[in-house]
C-alpha cells in the first residue's frame, strides 16, 4: 500500500466504504446487534464514523442524514422494515462482550 499516491488510495477505501454499504443493503437480515457480537461496531457506527470524520474536516453532517446515507432510507423506516427484536440469545452475547 505504500507506494500508492494519496488520492488513489482514498478512491480505494472510498469504493470498499461503498461495496460495504452494498453489502449491508444486500444483507438487510443481518441485524445490528449481530455485527456489535461479532465484529463490534454497526450500521449505527459506521454512521457515527461518517459524523466524526465530517467534523474532522469542519463540516457539518447531521446523524440522522448519515444514518440514511448508511441505511439507505430513513432509519426509523429501516427499523420498522427490517429489525427483528433481539432474542435473549443476542441480548446475553452482546452483554457478555461489554464485560
Amino acid at each position: 500500500m505504500s507506494s500508492l499516491d494519496t488520492a488513489t488510495r482514498t478512491e480505494l477505501e472510498a469504493a470498499a466504504f461503498r461495496r460495504l454499504l452494498r453489502h449491508l443493503d444486500e444483507n438487510k437480515d443481518v441485524q445490528n446487534i449481530d455485527l456489535m457480537i461479532l465484529a463490534d461496531f454497526c450500521r449505527n457506527c459506521l454512521s457515527k464514523w461518517l459524523v466524526a470524520a465530517a467534523e474532522d474536516r469542519e463540516l457539518t453532517l447531521d446523524y440522522e442524514a448519515a444514518r440514511e446515507w448508511v441505511y439507505g432510507m430513513p432509519y426509523a423506516e429501516w427499523k420498522a422494515k427490517h429489525q427483528q427484536p433481539a432474542t435473549p440469545e443476542q441480548l446475553a452475547a452482546l452483554d457478555a462482550k461489554k464485560t
